[in-house]
């Protein structure tokens, strides 16, 4: 029997999925726009809660301002990778002269950025408020509160390494591990809303094997995760080679990322057909309206969108809103295969009992 409060937990829980996929979207449009730098400084935008709509508005030397911060917030950083032992990553840092390059204040980029930050300070409250609901569990499923907190320590560190993205002028590999640790958040959140729907059910029993399948679900979300992180790559690569050629030639970028762009579409094309084979094998072991089938039929929904919008960037020449909605949409599809996976956990083999 389902309790009131964690009734309002699930609910919560749900939202606040969604709403860790909106504000992932909102990143794939500051990423598409070229927004990523729109505010200079973090949390505050221009040392403004609300940020300035014209440069007028803005100090004269602004642009010096905002580099000297930029340079001792790096420095601290390098201090900190130094300190993991990541040397050669801190003199990196200290070496990009990127950095030290001022931005050209832009309000439509400015309030682009602005509005992620507000999405991402939306999440946090979301995962206070679950957080909060997650007590209804501190005596029958400790995991669902514990993980509940953990995840809105995990989403401080996302905001730390936000500022970070954000003094290191997009320093590629940053950009990676904050997108992964989007996924990590995800991973939690929908771990904890399965856990306490499941929580007071029975074991689904099925006639069919089901160990094939959990472990070619693995699999499978093991290659998304490895084709999210290259697609981040790749993207890093688009903005290096678009800021070399000064934004122009837009049609030209796709080749100039020679192999990585032909890795990034191969794995998709393997990756498709691993999301198939997953398929055809829910299909064979559930029917009707099993949780475990409607979450594939999702996922192949997804996938196809998924895949319409890499087709559209690779042959229009990148257009932005495609951008957004292959990153959304390559997030979304791990999240159903992910949610597929711990659906297909809980459920079991039929096993005759022999006297």
């Amino acid at each position: 029997m389902i309790t009131k409060s964690e009734s309002r937990f699930i609910r919560l829980n749900f939202i606040t999925i969604v709403v860790t996929l909106l504000v992932i979207l909102a990143g794939g449009i500051v990423r598409s726009t070229g927004s990523g730098m729109g505010c200079p400084d973090w949390p505050k935008c221009f040392d403004q809660y609300i940020p300035p709509t014209d440069v007028s508005q803005l100090p004269a030397n602004y642009k010096e301002k905002y580099v000297a911060e930029r340079l001792a917030k790096n420095e601290r950083f390098a201090k900190y990778l130094e300190s993991m032992g990541k040397a050669e990553l801190a003199d990196k840092i200290r070496k990009d002269q990127s950095i030290t390059v001022p931005e050209e204040f832009n309000a439509a980029k400015t309030w682009t950025e602005y509005v992620n930050r507000l999405a991402g300070a939306t999440l946090g409250i979301f995962l206070l408020i679950t957080a909060g609901y997650a007590f209804a569990y501190r005596k029958t499923a400790k995991r669902i509160l514990i993980l509940s907190l953990l995840n809105i320590f995990v989403v401080g560190y996302q905001g730390w390494l936000g500022s970070i993205v954000v003094s290191t002028n997009l320093t590629q590999w940053i950009v990676t591990v904050h997108m992964l640790l989007a996924l990590v958040i995800l991973a939690i959140a929908i771990y904890t809303y399965n856990y306490a729907k499941q929580l007071h059910q029975q074991r689904s029993v099925i006639m069919y094997r089901i160990a094939w399948l959990k472990g070619f679900l693995v699999f499978t979300i093991v290659v998304s995760i490895v084709q999210i992180v290259l697609g981040t790559e790749v993207r890093e690569h688009i903005d290096s080679i678009a800021k070399s050629l000064q934004f122009g030639g837009r049609d030209t970028w796709i080749a100039e990322l020679g192999v990585e762009f032909s890795y990034h579409r191969d794995l998709a094309i393997f990756l498709t057909i691993c999301n198939f084979v997953v398929y055809k094998m829910v299909i064979d072991r559930f029917s009707g309206k099993a949780l475990p089938l409607m979450a594939a039929n999702y996922i192949i929904v997804v996938l196809v969108i998924q895949l319409a919008s890499g087709f559209l960037l690779a042959y229009l020449s990148l257009p932005p809103y495609a951008q957004a909605i292959h990153i959304l949409f390559s997030t979304l599809l791990f999240s159903l295969q992910y949610y597929l996976y711990l659906l297909v956990y809980r459920t079991s083999t039929y096993k005759p009992k022999t006297n």
